[in-house]
């Protein structure tokens, strides 16, 4: 069973667990050396009947395979950017053809050479009608922030998903926002000259980090000291632009300062089980607003989620990818259906879409 994030392992474990019992065994790439080699171990020696991990658990020694299942496969997690390079996905496919096997794809949104592939009649089309619980979809409202800015709010929360997270607060509901980018400013510019603080390395913009007061590198993790004096103009208009995780999570608690907040993104993850303990914190603990990148998005179940807010939806449509819009409506998809997954009624979710 693979699952595109480390995070939705223990939900999944879980899950397992209940129905299965002790039979399951975990990879992933956050388990220590001598864990990792235990659950190996009791891999090969044929104790687990079923294992859950990311990607790389598809190279696990399984005996007398039966089955492989992915969940998300529309996911590009599957796919490893750094050496040995190599797709989950066509692993998965090889071995399950080699072992005359199932291979089960599931996803809200597939990939479309896979939705291609089962309309076409290449594979299997199955299809789910009806949400878990019977639960309804949560309505989605699109809001223009041009207008917003006209109107005179220059804040990144527009004016209606503010009134909704009061309300949430008030019904002592839970509230999840998402901006897939993780920092504090997303470039540093000098209004004087027009230079702009690249990486030495990949020659991108450098992310301004406010918890450490340094400026990163998110493709190859180069970093820097903040200046205030423009190297190359010896100007001191230095401004820093855009917004990420750590900036909105600022104006949060600003704007809401009795809510309980906790953020997630790649900078608040970095130890042992981190992935478990914010999602389990959020989850128990009742903390009213959870912030975070693409990591909060995918199959997380909270039943006391009724209000999902993405701020700059439109941002991800100008990345550099060919397949943007299709990455765009399936994260969009996704993070909606975070919303409404409990028994009660007060389901909303609100889509913020930044105009440029």
């Amino acid at each position: 069973m693979l699952v595109p994030e480390i995070s939705l392992t223990p939900q999944m474990v879980n899950r397992f667990f209940a129905r299965f019992g002790d039979c399951i065994s975990v990879l992933h790439s956050k388990l220590m050396l001598g864990e990792r080699y235990d659950q190996w171990q009791k891999i090969k020696e044929g104790h687990s009947k079923i294992l859950i991990g990311a990607r790389s658990a598809i190279f696990a020694p399984m005996e007398n395979l039966g089955i492989v299942i992915i969940d998300e496969e529309h996911d590009t997690s599957y796919k490893s950017d750094t050496t040995p390079r190599y797709n989950a996905k066509e692993i998965a496919r090889y071995l399950c053809k080699n072992s005359n096997i199932p291979l089960v794809l599931g996803s809200a949104t597939p990939d479309i050479d896979t939705f291609y592939k089962a309309k076409s009649g290449k594979i299997e089309l199955l299809r789910l009608t009806k949400r878990a619980n019977n639960s309804t979809l949560p309505e989605v409202k699109i809001v223009d922030l041009k207008q917003e800015l006209a109107n005179g709010n220059k804040s990144m929360i527009s004016g209606i998903l503010k009134k909704k997270i009061e309300e949430n607060l008030k019904n002592k509901m839970q509230t999840i926002l998402f901006l897939n980018r993780r920092g504090y400013s997303t470039f540093v510019m000098c209004r004087e000259c027009g230079f702009t603080a690249k990486c030495k390395n990949c020659n991108i913009s450098l992310t301004y980090h406010m918890s450490e007061n340094k400026l990163k590198c998110h493709y190859c993790g180069y970093e820097t000291k903040v200046f205030n004096i423009c190297p190359v103009c010896g100007s001191k208009k230095v401004k820093y632009f855009g917004t990420g995780t750590q900036k909105l999570e600022e104006e949060i608690k600003n704007m809401f300062p009795t809510a309980t907040t906790i953020r997630m993104d790649i900078d608040t993850v970095t130890k042992k089980n981190s992935h478990e303990q914010i999602l389990e914190k959020f989850k128990n603990e009742n903390i009213d607003i959870l912030i975070g990148t693409q990591m909060v998005v995918k199959g997380h179940h909270f039943p006391n989620v009724t209000l999902v807010g993405v701020i700059a939806a439109d941002a991800s449509l100008n990345i550099d990818d060919f397949r943007a819009s299709e990455r765009t409506f399936q994260i969009l998809t996704q993070v909606a259906g975070r919303a409404g997954r409990g028994e009660n009624p007060r389901t909303s979710n609100y889509t913020n879409i930044q105009s440029r």
